[in-house]
């Protein structure tokens, strides 16, 4: 049965919310003032028929100390049966640092089963996209890989920092998914919606997760997609990140093996040594991209780790492998994609090229209260030492977690030195008493294991799990099973009762 929903007086969230439309387009249709959000055209050069766009002011500091204000990009299509409507369906596509318009604008047909009851509703977090994007001054270059010594490397983390906070402005120092989290209710207040229906992917599980635990009473449909962790501090998920992406390299590998023509041949084993030996020809003597510029080990790394997200992309990453072995061309590798970015770069809202790296690490950096463990009073040679001593005591168990992705994954452990503690909230969270909400994990994740999803569930305490025995980074866009069981539950309410199973595809 449709529910009905209580709506915010659209002065009260006008007066309250700081609401605002965006400039129009030349030619553009006029503004559609709806529940208190003046929806008009968007700012991205290509977005589907019927989308449109807002802005939404929500205060800098939640707390009131600082003044000031950010201002949100929201993005939305409206539901395909109006009059079936159930209201608005909040989407979070990851990252952190994924913008939310651009990937609604990219893909619209993904949630088409949704969308005819739902306005499918997307936004660029704080620090993301066109919310007053964060940026380290350009594209990313720490030369952590590179520097020679102890003391080098720790003077070009020093440095990135510095050129953070000079290129981000205020906002930088109020990232973090506690605040976006805030920030999501201001949203829902908006919108003119009494509780939060909700879709996070990868990273927007965490945000979602931490929406229950702040909200439980506003939370409403929640399905939370390809699970992050609660509880495990940023140097743990970079070795089980690394444990992941080798265990979904594993499984490519054995897809590859009964493909014609794969470059590794028959044998599993082998073929995992030659992956590795590939990425450390590749570091010691790099190959020549079309544009003249090197391409490393670790680019090969990315790219790789870029093609297991999804298993349609393994006929691609095959074929990149090969022109690289065979051939010494690394333009398959360079083709590989990644997540989708923002690509707009008209008129004031441009976005840095470096914003979704910036705001990965700030938000990762603000959800974590480790730090190492060094005297406040000790010389910069002494911290270079302990943080080079620190990396070579874990070196050997990434490398053993993965000899392909723990040198990267190991290089990630040291980012949020020299940046301030971050919360521990996220750590305390446990039963919030939010309503029953779905969670789905996928056997074959490189990104977010399996095993995250098992202990989200039991922090959460009202959780169900759907068990997605395929490969690729969550399951929603994989599984025709999945998909009904997510929609089920958006659509009609139906929830089934403990964890429920759905097979790998093709």
């Amino acid at each position: 049965m449709p529910r009905t929903r209580t709506r915010t007086a659209a002065s009260v969230a006008l007066a309250a919310l700081g609401v605002l439309a965006p400039a129009a387009a030349p030619g553009a249709a006029p503004a559609q003032q709806d529940r208190g959000l003046p929806w008009g055209a968007c700012p991205e050069p290509h977005v589907p028929s019927g989308m449109q766009c807002t802005t939404l002011d929500v205060p800098l500091d939640h707390s009131g100390e600082r003044p000031g204000h950010v201002r949100l990009a929201l993005g939305r299509i409206p539901a395909a049966e109006p009059h079936h409507r159930l209201g608005s369906l909040v989407i979070n596509y990851g990252g952190p640092g994924a913008p939310g318009i651009a990937n609604l604008a990219a893909d619209p047909t993904a949630f088409a089963e949704l969308g005819k009851r739902y306005d499918l509703v997307a936004f660029d977090p704080r620090g993301v996209g066109r919310s007053e994007p964060v940026s380290c001054g350009g594209a990313r270059s720490t030369g952590k890989e590179t520097a020679e010594t102890a003391t080098a490397q720790l003077a070009a983390l020093r440095a990135e920092i510095r050129r953070c906070e000079l290129a981000s402005g205020p906002v930088l120092p109020y990232i973090g998914t506690v605040n976006v989290s805030r920030d999501m209710d201001r949203i829902r207040q908006a919108l003119g919606e009494e509780k939060l229906d909700f879709l996070g992917f990868s990273y927007g599980t965490r945000l979602g997760a931490v929406y229950a635990a702040q909200f439980p009473d506003k939370t409403g449909r929640m399905v939370l997609d390809g699970v992050d962790t609660l509880t495990e501090p940023l140097t743990e998920q970079a070795l089980v990140s690394a444990r992941g992406q080798q265990r979904a390299l594993d499984n490519f590998l054995v897809w590859c093996a009964h493909q014609p023509g794969c470059v590794y041949g028959t044998n599993t084993r082998t073929a995992k040594e030659k992956v590795a030996a590939l990425v450390d020809r590749l570091d010691k003597e790099p190959l020549t991209g079309d544009d003249g510029a090197p391409v490393t080990g670790q680019d090969a790394v990315r790219a790789i780790g870029a093609a297991l997200y999804s298993k349609s992309a393994w006929p691609g990453l095959s074929e990149a492998l090969t022109m690289a072995e065979r051939d010494h061309d690394p333009v398959g590798l360079l083709q590989l994609g990644g997540p989708v970015q923002e690509g707009g770069r008209d008129g004031p809202a441009t976005v840095p090229a470096d914003n979704s790296r910036a705001a990965l690490t700030a938000v990762n950096c603000a959800d974590d209260p480790d730090r190492p463990k060094i005297r406040a009073s000790a010389s910069p040679g002494a911290v270079a030492r302990a943080l080079h001593d620190r990396q070579e005591e874990l070196r050997e168990e990434f490398l053993e977690a993965s000899k392909v992705f723990g040198p990267y994954q190991l290089g990630t452990v040291l980012e949020c030195y020299g940046r301030p503690a971050g919360t521990d909230f996220i750590r305390r969270i446990d039963h919030p008493g939010a309503p029953r909400m779905l969670l789905v994990g996928t056997r074959g994740d490189p990104a977010t294991p399996y095993e995250w999803t098992e202990e989200t569930a039991e922090r959460l305490g009202s959780a169900v799990i759907v068990d997605f025995k395929g490969d690729g980074h969550t399951g929603y866009s994989s599984s025709k099973c999945v998909q009904e069981y997510v929609d089920r539950f958006l659509v009609d309410g139906r929830l089934p009762s403990g964890t429920r199973s759905c097979p790998a595809e093709e």
